[in-house]
């Protein structure tokens, strides 16, 4: 793999005029970019892939060029340094990879439409137009646009359109920003438009496959979120407009181009009267993560992409900050708790993790490093220590002053903790950087030793680790006061446990509000102490208590067999992330069972017996009562009880699937899904199969695709099992953004398992060529290692991996999966007749 080269060091661009001629029926693009900039050497090179290049000219006259398709340059002989203007004229192909320009495919009444979108994060703009494709490589841009354009299509991009002329679409000339930010849109779209307080254009687009209705939530949430960030960032939108436009086909969840979002629709698009809670909040939380972008992330970028969790781990930070300021009573900071935080400590955990600060060495690593459980969710977790740390005042002085310093460029991390440090008067990098630079996170122990209290940190692992004596700075938010507030050491003696105790009269605790990265080891005298009085703490402390009861339990520190009896007393929680972490340990038993063993039929009864209460509580359908938690909390019990096979469920839900039979999208929202799973599973039918296919085909409803999506793959049918894999090359049935979510149902199907893996090792290759450009296509063998768990499957596993290690784009997914796989192996031919024995005694 060639070594990386930055083309910005020997050019640097100021301005580009773009002019792109897309013709839809012959699939070619053609275009003229004039790019002007500054060479610092006569020999340049400008980035373009797939480009069939016809001129190069410099002050009309042609100059020499030549191609390297591994380093993607067009190399270029200039007549002199200094400033120069670059003409460059080709062709491309219009493809169908969702990256660069391409085609989204929908159907409406029937007649197959598609409607031209782009996406070029992280380095596809330059299969659109050749640029230097860095993110440091600052311009502006004028882009004009034609197309076999026909009546009542509308176009967008990330300015306003200043004219049109002979068919040409002219926009206005961007701020100073960077290639991967530039996008652009056409076809026949329905809008919605309202204008914020300090007079910014706000718009949601769509297919006209949708419902007018299904645009208002979002338009609300994006005008809502551009007012709030304006106002907790001190520093204006800087664009006349934000538009917001949902793609059919988009591989991504969303992209925060500058000015033009672009989201799949299920992130975008909402059904107001018919839509489960936390699908809305899905959805605001990922406009808000986006519109979040237009100021960390577009208005000042990180300078390389290996600082690419700067616009990342912000982002998903403020999506929270941003909803909560605007919906408080859906507490959201409590999903973040149940899914950010899980999925990082999880994840960070494996030996081999990329910490969330990584080097890039070569280009097909880049898409490799958007892992979202640590660039993302860890990154986020360490600035929301950081908040905590120097609180809201701190922190909008410190981005206020980092927005001024770098806007309209470029900056690192430590620009921003420097920003916040001297906003805080505190050496937040010299914190940090234990965070950023290093991987893993640690496990405190907190034991009484010799009446002293004391604690400790040591890197904790899930599966074998090598332990390289990292220490961390950790913010410990002990409610005794005697801990340290930055805990830096190996090893710390609090004072004799029993004053301690006895002055606080509550038991000793660390994390508390559990915002820092790392989890808790209590040792018996101090677990007891909590179990003793855990009905008096608060739904985050009770959630906390069981996240990393469960993690120690993965990582061998404690026995799953330890953690079973503790379960009946959280059952009948009102609280959603109580239920969530109850569920997620129930869930982690199965395991340790065999389909249709004795003891898989056990662990269905002790499903039984946490879901009843809860289950006679809520019932099937919402009630005028319900609290949010309540809403939230239903589908975990019914979920659990339908696993349990509780014949009155089993019973009620395929009553509401008959009562609704003639317009199954009229089902209560929150439940639908497993009211179809339900029927696919225990009353299925080659007729139902084929009904639902053809459902999920006709509706432009993301939320019952999804439902489809997610019941069809629980079939139980081997002939259906194989209708179904025959399917996933079918991109008028499954498209190839919504693939992997269908492979990981039929994978994790007991009758379906199979069939998958035999596919994706027959036609990986196909796989590859449909998504492999795309920066998920890593997460192909993520789920396939979240389903195994036998020595024969490690074996497989192994032995399909193993040889594609020098793919640089799989490398480190492949070396960390085989160890989840290895770890989980063991653990289970450990511990099986441990747990099984635990649950038993649980129900005697």
């Amino acid at each position: 793999m060639a070594e990386l080269t930055r083309f910005y060091e020997k050019f640097q661009p100021s301005h580009y005029d773009i002019y792109i001629d897309i013709d839809r029926a012959t699939k070619v693009i053609s275009g003229k970019t004039t790019i002007t900039g500054d060479a610092k050497d006569q020999a340049i090179a400008i980035h373009q892939k797939d480009l069939t290049v016809s001129a190069v000219t410099v002050a009309d006259q042609a100059v020499p060029f030549s191609e390297d398709a591994t380093q993607d340059a067009l190399n270029i002989t200039l007549p002199a340094t200094g400033e120069n203007t670059v003409t460059i004229t080709y062709t491309a192909p219009l493809t169908d990879t969702m990256m660069g320009i391409y085609p989204s495919y929908y159907q409406v009444n029937g007649e197959r439409k598609q409607i031209i979108g782009t996406q070029f994060e992280t380095n596809a703009a330059r299969q659109a137009f050749p640029c230097v494709d860095e993110p440091e490589a600052k311009a502006t841009f004028d882009l004009a646009i034609k197309f076999d354009e026909h009546a009542d299509e509308t176009i967008l991009s990330n300015m306003p359109e200043i004219r049109t002329e002979n068919g040409v679409h002219y926009f206005d000339t961007t701020k100073r920003m960077s290639t991967y930010l530039i996008a652009f849109a056409f076809g026949e779209l329905q809008g919605k438009q309202t204008t914020t307080k300090s007079g910014v254009q706000i718009g949601v687009f769509g297919t006209k496959a949708h419902q007018a209705n299904e645009l208002d939530f979002a338009l609300d949430i994006a005008k809502r979120s551009i007012e709030f960030y304006e106002d907790f960032y001190q520093t204006p939108y800087p664009l006349p407009h934000s538009w917001q436009l949902a793609l059919p086909d988009f591989s991504a969840g969303a992209m925060e181009n500058w000015g033009l979002v672009t989201y799949r629709e299920a992130y975008l698009l909402l059904d107001p009267d018919n839509t489960a809670l936390d699908i809305k909040q899905r959805v605001a939380t990922v406009i808000a993560h986006e519109l979040a972008h237009q100021w960390f992330g577009d208005l000042v970028t990180m300078k390389w992409w290996d600082d690419l969790w700067l616009n990342e781990s912000f982002a998903n930070m403020m999506e929270y900050v941003a909803i909560d300021a605007l919906e408080p009573d859906w507490h959201i900071w409590e999903t973040f708790q149940t899914s950010e935080a899980p999925a990082a400590l999880q994840r960070d955990a494996t030996d081999g993790v990329q910490s969330v600060h990584v080097q890039v060495n070569n280009p097909a690593e880049i898409d490799a490093l958007f892992d979202g459980a640590i660039v993302y969710a860890k990154g986020a977790r360490m600035l929301v220590m950081v908040r905590a740390m120097i609180g809201d005042d701190a922190l909008r002085k410190g981005l206020k002053n980092y927005f001024a310093a770098h806007h309209y460029d470029n900056a690192t991390g430590a620009d921003l903790w420097a920003a916040l440090g001297d906003a805080a008067g505190l050496n937040v990098g010299a914190i940090m950087n234990s965070w950023l630079e290093q991987p893993g996170y640690p496990v405190v122990t907190a034991q009484v030793v010799n009446g002293q209290l004391t604690l400790s940190q040591q890197q904790f692992f899930v599966g074998d680790g090598h332990d390289a004596n990292r220490q961390w700075q950790i913010p410990l938010n002990s409610n005794y006061d005697a801990a340290p507030e930055i805990f830096k050491d190996e090893r710390v003696v609090l004072g004799d446990y029993q004053a301690l105790r006895d002055a606080a009269k509550t038991p000793f605790r660390l994390n508390v509000g559990n915002n820092s990265h790392f989890i808790v080891k209590y040792d018996q005298t101090l677990l007891a102490d909590i179990l003793a009085n855990v009905e008096d703490f608060d739904a985050i402390t009770q959630l906390q208590l069981l996240q990393d009861l469960r993690l120690l339990a993965e990582g061998r520190q404690i026995s799953y067999a330890d953690v079973v009896p503790l379960l009946p007393r959280f059952a009948n929680s009102h609280s959603t992330v109580v239920n969530v972490a109850l569920y997620r340990i129930a869930g982690d038993l199965k395991k340790f069972v065999t389909p249709d063993s004795a003891a898989e039929k056990q662990l269905q009864q002790l499903f039984d017996t946490l879901s009843a209460g809860q289950v006679a509580r809520l019932g099937w359908t919402a009630k005028a009562d319900d609290s949010f938690d309540d809403q939230l909390t239903r589908p975990y019990v019914l979920n659990a009880s339908l696993y349990a096979k509780n014949a009155d469920t089993l019973a009620a839900a395929h009553q509401l699937f008959t009562a609704n039979a003639q317009q199954l999208s009229s089902l209560p929202a929150d439940v639908r899904v497993l009211v179809l799973r339900n029927e696919v599973q225990n009353y299925g039918s080659a007729a139902l199969f084929d009904q639902l296919l053809a459902e999920h085909r006709a509706t432009a409803d993301a939320s019952f695709k999804a439902d489809i999506s997610a019941a069809l793959p629980a079939t139980t049918d081997p002939a259906l099992v194989a209708k179904l894999v025959t399917k996933f090359e079918d991109a008028d049935t499954i498209k190839p953004q919504d693939l992997r979510a269908w492979f990981r149902g039929v994978l994790a199907n007991d009758a379906g398992e199979q069939a998958a893996w035999d596919w994706i090792r027959q036609d990986w290759a196909w796989l590859e060529k449909t998504v492999g450009g795309d920066m998920e296509f890593p997460t192909y063998i993520t789920v396939i290692t979240g389903v195994f768990k036998t020595s024969a499957r490690l074996a497989e596993f192994k032995a399909f991996f193993e040889p594609k290690l020098a793919d640089p784009m799989l490398t480190r997914e492949i070396k960390m999966d085989t160890k989840v796989i290895e770890s989980r192996v063991a653990l289970i031919n450990d511990e099986k007749d441990a747990v099984n024995a635990a649950v038993k005694q649980v129900l005697a």
